[in-house]
């Protein structure tokens, strides 16, 4: 396949280096980001561009490729935005992905790996292969939703302390959740006390889900055996059933078992010890007429995370059918740093430990989008190697950088401030809703409130009602391109201060 590669002056160098193989036509302009279609039909045409089997422009120029195609009679597509993804987007078009005129290559990739994130898991929602693999007996309900080791691994977020909110807070909170990606929604109790009343609110929960279009189980995590017996009739998974609380709790519904016994304060630390005492308590609930069993072995926090990891694996080299849970949010939760990179590790150790379920929360600021941090990653998991899949976790680090060299032929001069003189109105910029909120004031008195997500539409709003400076204008600008950010990471804004401290 004979393909053409435009670029502009600047990425010129870097097109040739990661297009190799290819010819390549370089536009009278610095940045290919400029181009138009229009304009590339023109530059080509003068340059008498034919005999090329495919043309590749730039993925970050505006338009359609048709109006080229049809211009020159040679198929036209857009390619990646950037220089280093061309090897990348050569070698699929080799093998026959197709590209298009109006999305960028590398936008493709990731839309195409998604969809083979949701062929892999519909294979598991047909429902031939649902009846067949709940007649295992490593598969099984949870509600309405499969679970065991013929299906992806399911997240349970918990709502934590759930008597002490309101129902239209944990409705809201539940609701966040399933849309993240979690799968069964954990009404967490509260440590140390006893709110039978509460309980009686789960059915109410349930409803107000299934008017705002979910219906996902509803797990139940207490230590109090009052609780867990008044929750029975209730909930679709019991969490924490114990040596201490096992003979009272005998039940159909599905149950995770954990190797404690809460009323004498026993938990066995050594990994060999509490992988046979677990055991034993699987033998004693099967006995006692529990079906359908999960077993949660504890995943600790550091510093005693190795040796939990050893018990699971011990457990899963000694149990291959078992299904099992662990509640990854606890080692997240306990240690300041990045949650993103923490969920994907844990996410890989969950696969390769065949854990179905996997319990988080998003209790502190820090951990805020850990949900759908570890939605993302258990299906990166679904591939051999979580690696060049077209989508990612990489959020403040690049997985390539591309360095862009600038030829300097005009005076240089060194950048200084200047004394800012103060302007009759003022703005307050905040964030409220998931969205940037500037209000103007003049003095004390507020003057107008602009709302949006876009800073170029609050900026082109502010200068169509107020005349500001250029260098407040600077300003303003810098500041809500500040807020979007923020927006995106789920970070605290505070006008005028850092949004990250310096670690490099």
């Amino acid at each position: 396949m004979k393909i053409l590669l435009v670029t502009g002056k600047i990425a010129e160098p870097l097109v040739r280096q990661y297009g190799k193989g290819c010819d390549v036509f370089v536009c009278p302009v610095s940045v290919a980001a400029f181009l138009t279609p229009r304009m590339i039909i023109n530059y080509l045409k003068q340059a008498k561009i034919k005999n090329y089997d495919l043309i590749m422009v730039p993925g970050l120029i505006k338009g359609s490729t048709q109006e080229i195609e049809e211009a020159l009679g040679i198929p036209t597509f857009k390619g990646p935005k950037y220089a280093y993804d061309i090897p990348q987007t050569l070698k699929a078009l080799r093998n026959g992905f197709k590209l298009s005129k109006e999305t960028p290559a590398d936008e493709l990739f990731q839309i195409d790996a998604l969809k083979r994130v949701e062929d892999i898991k519909n294979k598991t929602k047909n429902k031939n292969y649902i009846e067949k693999a709940l007649k295992k007996p490593y598969n099984f309900l949870v509600g309405n939703l499969p679970v065991g080791l013929d299906f992806p691994q399911r997240i349970v977020a918990e709502i934590v302390d759930a008597p002490k909110l309101d129902l239209n807070k944990i409705v809201e909170k539940a609701i966040y959740y399933l849309k993240n990606g979690a799968d069964i929604i954990d009404v967490g109790m509260i440590s140390g006390e006893e709110n039978l009343e509460f309980i009686e609110n789960i059915p109410k929960i349930r409803e107000s889900l299934r008017r705002n279009g979910f219906n996902p189980p509803i797990s139940f995590d207490s230590l109090n055996e009052q609780e867990l017996e008044n929750a029975l009739n209730y909930v679709d998974l019991l969490l924490s059933v114990d040596e201490g609380n096992v003979d009272a709790l005998v039940t159909k519904k599905p149950v995770v078992l954990i190797p404690t016994n809460q009323k004498k304060g026993y938990f066995p630390e050594n990994p060999k010890e509490r992988v046979e005492f677990l055991e034993k308590l699987k033998e004693k609930a099967i006995s006692l007429g529990y079906k359908r069993i999960i077993l949660d072995p504890i995943l600790e926090h550091i510093p005693h995370l190795t040796r939990s990891l050893s018990a699971f694996q011990f457990y899963r080299e000694r149990n291959s059918k078992d299904v099992l849970l662990a509640g990854v949010g606890n080692v997240v939760e306990m240690i300041d740093a990045d949650s993103v990179g923490i969920n994907a590790i844990l996410a890989g150790i969950a696969k390769e430990l065949n854990i179905s379920l996997l319990l988080t929360t998003e209790v502190s600021p820090k951990c805020r989008g850990g949900v759908k941090e570890l939605k993302i990653a258990l299906d990166m998991m679904l591939f051999n190697v979580p690696k060049d899949l077209g989508f990612d976790l990489l959020i403040l680090k690049e997985k390539k950088s591309e360095k862009v060299e600038y030829i300097i032929d005009s005076p240089v001069i060194n950048a200084r401030e200047r004394e800012i003189k103060l302007e009759g109105i003022y703005f307050r910029i905040f964030l409220k809703d998931n969205k940037i909120w500037v209000i103007a004031h003049k003095g004390t008195d507020q003057v107008l409130t602009v709302v949006g997500d876009k800073p170029n539409a609050i900026i082109d709003t502010i200068l169509e009602n107020f005349k500001i400076s250029p260098r407040h204008a600077f300003y303003l600008g810098r500041e809500l391109e500040k807020a979007k950010t923020a927006l995106k990471l789920k970070r605290t804004y505070l006008q005028e201060g850092e949004l990250f401290k310096e670690l490099y």
